[in-house]
């Protein structure tokens, strides 16, 4: 496993709270955590979505973006998940990282200052060259679609 230097810029909203942190030896994601008002806690009613604000700027490796991702627990416990999942963060991007929530559930769902709120996975890309072509070779499994494997 090989490490990237990602730099990290709190914002003014996001001074007190926690960096975002790998939660075990071998996870794949950081927890990204919630900037809301301390005294102002973000409701989402069943069906709500809202952008939460991180407090936080990244500047990314050219040939890298962050992947904004759902925290399991939030989803299995609750129906919050994040509505564009996965969520791309560009390596030019220079903007608050903020994440779309979306209650699925049937309660409403308070989130409090410093909840952790998704996961940030950081990854390589790579640009497609495009090349147009008449046709393309056959594979067995065609033009099947939507659950055409199994």
């Amino acid at each position: 496993m090989s490490a990237i230097e990602l730099r990290v810029m709190r914002l003014p909203h996001g001074k007190d709270l926690l960096l975002p942190a790998y939660q075990s030896a071998h996870a794949a994601g950081l927890d990204l955590v919630a900037a809301v008002p301390a005294d102002a806690p973000l409701t989402l009613a069943p069906g709500a979505r809202a952008l939460v604000p991180t407090g936080l700027a990244i500047a990314l490796p050219a040939g890298h973006e962050a992947q904004v991702r759902p925290r399991s627990g939030l989803a299995a416990k609750h129906g919050i998940t994040v509505l564009n999942t996965p969520g791309t963060i560009d390596a030019d991007y220079r903007g608050e990282l903020q994440v779309i929530l979306v209650n699925l559930g049937r309660e409403s769902f308070a989130i409090a200052r410093g909840m952790r709120i998704a996961q940030l996975v950081i990854a390589p890309i790579n640009h497609a060259q495009l090349r147009e072509v008449a046709s393309l070779e056959e594979t067995p499994r065609g033009r099947g679609g939507f659950g055409s494997t199994g």
